[in-house]
């Protein structure tokens, strides 16, 4: 048996169940998916079950390549980094954070688990799939009592979002989110409420649109004399490097991009923004390198994508853009409530 790594990746379903078994796989388009591997880095994946170990219950969270939804992801239980959390609108890998727990606004139930009769018209993915809400109603009726009839679902699910930045909250159950999920509490006044609530969808905006926002203004571009000229400029990246103060302490002001692209100035709070052990800058610096993994000899280079998609400065851009969300993210942060629990 040829167990050749940089042919097929082996793992113990394939060893002991289906190569056993004589299982035949079959190519599936719809199967070709964009998933949230890292804070900040999208990556495509085959979202299959013969194909994937361990889906748990992420086929009812995103049924077909079709389904929309919103997850809230939060860092699993005994891990070693402090507690995070990141909203996604894709499919989370379990090492998007770490040991990803989601929750999500919705959820799918298969219409066609009943049996239908011959005469059924056959349904499309867009029609086989019945949504569920996942703030559930009980809790809707309760924050409704509490602070009024306008209150939606969406409204209670953003309201999460930001309480679990709260600071106050992280501080107050960090004992807690060591080993269990998190207890949400619901704050004593409206008036909080809708900060906690506003601040999630604005922190959600940021979050999920960060490919959109403006890209930080405040650096200082330094550029090598090869460069000096629009049509000169090379914004291929191989890996980011920290600048270094007096040639040894780490500079984290400067970013090295390339070999004549140097990002001067950036503001060290922006680095305030963790998530999943690094800053969200990190994360970027970290994910767009070009590596070859050793197991399958493939060699990622995100520079393919800019070529791809004829777009040769978008890393140069996320990274100036993620400083942006990153000041922004700690802007809104710090101006949450503090954090009145009700008795």
């Amino acid at each position: 048996m040829n167990w050749d790594s940089t042919k097929f990746k082996w793992d113990r379903a394939q060893k002991e169940r289906d190569l056993k078994q004589g299982k035949k796989y079959h190519y599936t388009p719809s199967s070709l998916r964009i998933s949230q591997y890292r804070p900040y880095y999208q990556q495509w994946v085959y979202f299959n079950r013969d194909l994937n170990n361990c889906v748990y219950q992420l086929p009812k969270l995103f049924p077909s390549d079709l389904s929309s939804n919103l997850l809230i992801c939060i860092s699993g239980l005994a891990g070693n980094k402090d507690f995070s959390v990141l909203i996604t609108q894709y499919i989370p890998c379990f090492d998007t954070l770490e040991k990803t727990q989601c929750f999500p606004l919705y959820w799918y139930d298969d219409s066609t688990a009943d049996i239908a009769d011959l005469f059924s018209a056959q349904q499309s993915d867009a029609d086989r799939y019945v949504r569920r809400d996942g703030v559930t109603d009980w809790i809707l009726s309760t924050a409704r009592k509490q602070y009024g009839s306008r209150v939606t679902k969406e409204d209670i699910f953003y309201y999460v979002y930001g309480i679990l930045h709260a600071p106050d909250y992280r501080t107050t159950f960090a004992a807690d989110l060591k080993k269990s999920l998190p207890r949400l509490p619901l704050v004593e006044s409206p008036d909080d409420f809708w900060a906690f609530s506003h601040a999630g969808r604005d922190l959600a905006e940021l979050h999920l649109g960060y490919e959109r926002v403006e890209p930080y203004a405040g650096c200082r571009i330094r550029l090598a004399p090869s460069m000096r000229g629009d049509d000169t400029v090379d914004y291929r990246v191989e890996k980011m490097r920290f600048g270094k103060a007096d040639g040894k302490t780490v500079d984290k002001s400067v970013i090295h991009y390339n070999a004549g692209i140097t990002i001067e100035s950036i503001p060290l709070e922006a680095y305030d923004y963790v998530v999943n052990g690094k800053s969200a800058i990190e994360w970027v610096m970290e994910r767009y390198a070009v590596k070859t993994d050793p197991a399958s000899q493939i060699t990622n280079d995100p520079n393919d994508w800019c070529r791809e998609h004829d777009d040769p400065k978008y890393i140069y851009n996320l990274l100036l853009r993620l400083i942006t969300v990153s000041l922004e993210t700690m802007k809104i942060v710090r101006a949450l409530p503090k954090l009145k629990l009700e008795e």
